[in-house]
C-alpha cells in the first residue's frame, strides 16, 4: 500500500499541472461557470417571475429559485465536472496497452486525473459561492447545512466519476462514444433537478425517481444545502448503492471489453 501511494501522489500531481498549465484557460475554467449562470439562468429565471408578477411558482419565490439555482450550479461544479473523453480516446487509439502492463492500472490513472480536477473545481466552486453570497442570492447561510451538503457532493461526485468511467469503457465497442455522454447529461440534467427543480414535477414522478440516482444528483445536495431538508443517512445509503451498482457495472463492462480488445490504433 504505501509503495503505491507515490504513485497516486505523482499522477495526481501531473494531472493537476496540466490542468494549470495554461493559466488563460484555467482563469476561464474558475469564472466561466459564474458568468454563463448570471448571463443564463438568472436572466432567464428572473425574466419569468417578473412575467408572472413576481408570484411563486411551485412553491419557489423568485429569490428561493435563484438561489436554488446558484446552489446548483455549485453542487454541479463540485461532484459533475469529470468527463471520460480522455478514457475513451485512451481505448479507441490503443493506448491502454501500456496500462496493462504497468503496474498502475488504467483506472487508476484515471482516478487520479478524477483527484486532481477535483481539487480545481473546488476552488472554483468557491469562487462562484463567495460570489452567489455577496449578490445575495442565499437569504441565509446554516453552515451545517453546508457540511451536509458537501458530504453528498463527496459521494455523489464518486458515482459521477464512475458514470463516466462506464461510458468511457463503452469504446470497447463504440467508435464515438460523445453522443452516450451528451445523452445521459441531458437525461441527468432534466431527472437531477439541474434544469427545473423536481417542484414542478408530478408527486407520483418524483417519489419514483427517489429510488434512482438521479435526485441525488442535483436536487438533494442543493436543497440541502439550502434548507438542510431530508435524512443524509438516507441519501448516503442510496448514493453508496448506487456506486456499488456502478462499479459492479465498469468491472463488466472492462472485463467483456478487454476479450474483445486488439489494440488497434497504436
Amino acid at each position: 500500500m504505501n509503495s503505491r501511494f507515490p504513485m497516486w501522489l505523482q499522477t495526481v500531481y501531473v494531472a493537476w499541472s496540466n490542468l494549470l498549465a495554461y493559466r488563460v484557460n484555467f482563469f476561464l475554467l474558475v469564472i466561466g461557470p459564474a458568468l454563463v449562470f448570471f448571463f443564463v439562468k438568472f436572466s432567464l429565471w428572473s425574466s419569468i417571475y417578473e412575467q408572472q408578477g413576481n408570484r411563486e411558482l411551485a412553491g419557489l419565490s423568485r429569490e428561493a429559485m435563484l438561489g436554488y439555482q446558484a446552489m446548483v450550479l455549485i453542487v454541479s461544479l463540485l461532484a459533475q465536472g469529470h468527463n471520460s473523453t480522455r478514457l475513451a480516446e485512451d481505448i479507441r487509439l490503443g493506448r491502454i496497452t501500456a496500462y496493462l502492463i504497468y503496474p498502475f492500472s488504467l483506472f487508476e490513472f484515471h482516478a487520479s486525473s478524477f483527484i486532481a480536477l477535483q481539487s480545481v473545481q473546488i476552488i472554483t466552486s468557491s469562487v462562484v459561492f463567495l460570489m452567489a453570497i455577496s449578490l445575495g442570492l442565499f437569504t441565509a447561510i446554516n453552515l451545517v447545512f453546508v457540511v451536509k451538503g458537501l458530504v453528498l457532493c463527496f459521494f455523489v461526485s464518486l458515482l459521477w466519476f464512475l458514470i463516466q468511467y462506464c461510458l468511457g469503457l463503452l469504446a470497447f465497442w463504440l467508435e464515438q462514444t460523445w453522443v452516450m455522454r451528451v445523452l445521459f447529461q441531458i437525461i441527468a440534467q432534466f431527472l437531477s433537478g439541474s434544469i427545473l427543480p423536481l417542484e414542478f414535477f408530478p408527486q407520483g414522478l418524483r417519489d419514483a425517481l427517489m429510488f434512482s440516482p438521479f435526485p441525488y444528483l442535483t436536487w438533494v445536495p442543493a436543497k440541502t444545502m439550502l434548507t438542510g431538508e431530508g435524512s443524509i443517512i438516507y441519501a448516503v445509503g442510496i448514493l453508496c448503492f448506487w456506486i456499488m451498482v456502478a462499479s459492479l457495472l465498469a468491472r463488466l463492462i472492462w472485463n467483456r471489453g478487454l476479450r474483445m480488445y486488439t489494440g488497434a490504433g497504436m
